[in-house]
């Protein structure tokens, strides 16, 4: 992961006289393999919603019970986004993959059997619709952080968008289907094929064969990474500015789907047939867009997409909320689909170029987490409101929609495609004894000489070493000035353990290098390295005394006699 034509390496792709096209991802065989497994299992599992929905409707009448299943669905998103994408970082990609397929496999066959046998009960099936949710939140962060392991980097952006189309055609397709199966052979078949579904991926997965990346370093604790892989997303401008756009743009956008049931049903006055010809009109939008992805990036960069789709979706909100006519509505939601679809990826690109790739799967499960609490809470809160006036909804949200495009220029998603994450080693630290991997933690201190003329420039630029620093591992950081020699600077950070300052070595990007080349003209020697001597895998760690609590502290300190109190002072 060295070289520039590294494919897992995201960053600036290298000029071309001719753009990629939109379809040059599936000349690549396992990209396609995949993808092709991809799209039969997204219809699967819109399939298996469909038929939840209808067996629980079945089952109990009572709406709160109907709607738990899409709770189960989505809830185990807000649960394990961030510690699924952690998991997907320190192990084997691949493997977790093909473990969640195959647990949701047996969960969507476990619900067929019950259905089956008629032993489903309302229990039953939110318990294994929940497990189906958790096996598809385990699952997202690793099947992104992998697509730019299949495909040279300058057709990246083309990768995802098609990674898009797999879903909004399962969108389109699955419920359509999937109602077909249930009026024509019973809901059991639905479960039936969702549960076969997966067994397209997992045969990719198999056949699939991933390089290993060994490392000498033991392996992070699931905790370790999550910390990490927050300390990375909070000290990354790039990536904070993509959470905050998605954030603004997913919260405002989701009032058109959440409350188009709302306006098939009463202002359009259509039936499930008129609201599904609705949302395919939706989906057709998003999936045709993905053809003039290679022009849109050509002519417009990330930003400008992004404000051009709020536009968009800002029209079409106010159609869907003030227009009676199905045909109109159903044009506007075409260009809606397309505009959702174009700021989704855009941003979703943008998220995995301001990820390096120790740290991409557990940074897009942040991401994932925040679309997704944006989309939820969004539509809570515009169903809420449509209860006193659907076309007030449609007004607030186009309003919060169009109030976002004013931070376009504070939080730019398209600084992280200017970056080169291209890894560059550093070499290890030379010390005279090594620590256990675990001991800590670790206090690093570099001195530097800065004349007083350019003593403003250096703290500035030492603001983006602090924030290399802790984006890589040190979760305290400070720099301080010699009062004895104003010139004499000392830099400090303290990382948790000997083996996370080692992997903070191994995570240096290109991108890190220029900052530090910022400084390191001042540098004045080595760094210098100190371990705690408390830590419990410390080496020579010093034992603490069993009774260094008490209050007088004379046996903390033995060499060291109290002075005695005076009488009719309080101890």
């Amino acid at each position: 992961m060295t070289t520039a034509q590294d494919p897992t390496v995201v960053g600036p792709a290298p000029s071309a006289a001719v753009r990629p096209s939109p379809w040059s991802p599936l000349r690549h065989r396992v990209f396609l393999a995949l993808w092709s497994a991809q799209i039969a299992s997204n219809i699967g599992s819109f399939m298996q919603n469909v038929g939840a929905a209808w067996v629980m409707g079945d089952l109990r009448s009572d709406p709160v019970f109907v709607a738990l299943v899409q709770t189960a669905v989505t809830l185990p998103v807000f649960l394990l986004g961030l510690p699924a994408g952690a998991l997907a970082d320190i192990v084997d990609r691949r493997r977790l993959l093909i473990s969640t397929q195959t647990a949701m496999l047996l969960a969507a066959a476990s619900l067929a059997i019950l259905q089956f046998l008629g032993a489903t009960t309302p229990l039953s099936l939110l318990g294994l619709t929940f497990l189906l949710g958790c096996g598809g939140a385990l699952n997202l962060p690793a099947y992104q952080a992998i697509q730019p392991e299949l495909v040279p980097r300058q057709e990246f952006s083309q990768a995802v968008a098609l990674g898009s189309v797999t879903f909004n055609l399962g969108r389109a397709v699955g419920p359509a289907l999937g109602g077909l199966v249930i009026a024509t052979a019973g809901a059991e078949w639905v479960f039936a094929v969702n549960a076969l579904s997966f067994l397209a991926v997992i045969g990719v997965l198999l056949w699939w064969k991933r390089p290993a990346a060994p490392s000498g370093l033991p392996s992070e604790s699931l905790a370790g990474a999550m910390r990490a892989g927050l300390r990375y997303s909070g000290n990354s401008m790039a990536m904070r500015a993509v959470l905050v756009r998605a954030a603004l743009f997913a919260f405002p956008a989701s009032a058109i789907l959440a409350l188009l049931p709302v306006v098939s049903r009463g202002p359009l006055g259509l039936g499930s047939g008129g609201y599904g010809l609705l949302l395919g009109c939706f989906g057709l939008g998003a999936a045709a867009i993905v053809a003039a992805r290679p022009w849109l990036e050509s002519k417009y960069s990330p930003d400008r997409l992004l404000g051009g789709c709020s536009l968009v979706l800002a029209v079409t909100l106010v159609v869907a909320g003030y227009v009676d006519g199905p045909l109109a509505v159903g044009v506007a939601l075409l260009f809606g689909g397309a505009a959702w679809t174009t700021a989704m990826t855009t941003a979703n690109i943008s998220a995995q170029a301001a990820l390096p790739a120790w740290v991409r799967a557990r940074g897009m499960g942040l991401y994932m987490l925040v679309v997704s609490g944006s989309l939820a809470v969004g539509s809570l809160i515009w169903g809420a409101i449509a209860g006193w006036r659907v076309s007030g909804a449609h007004a607030v949200a186009t309003a919060v929609l169009l109030g976002g495009l004013t931070t376009l220029r504070r939080w730019r998603v398209g600084t992280a495609m200017t970056l080169d994450l291209t890894v560059v080693p550093a070499a290890d630290p030379q010390v005279a004894y090594q620590p256990e991997p675990t001991a800590g933690p670790v206090l690093v201190t570099i001195q530097y000489h800065v004349p007083a003329a350019e003593v403003a420039s250096f703290t500035d630029d030492m603001r983006r070493v602090e924030r290399w620093r802790r984006r890589t591992g040190a979760y305290r950081w400070g720099i301080f000035r010699d009062l004895a020699d104003p010139e004499r600077f000392l830099e400090t950070f303290v990382v948790e353990s000997w083996a996370e300052h080692l992997r903070q070595h191994q995570r240096k990007t290109a991108a890190d290098q220029q900052v530090h080349e910022l400084v390191a003209r001042y540098v004045t020697g080595p760094a210098e390295h100190l371990i705690s001597p408390y830590g419990s895998n410390s080496v020579d760690a010093l034992p603490r005394p069993a009774d260094a609590g008490e209050e007088d502290g004379a046996d903390a300190f033995p060499d060291v006699q109290p002075a005695p109190r005076e009488a009719g002072r309080p101890a």
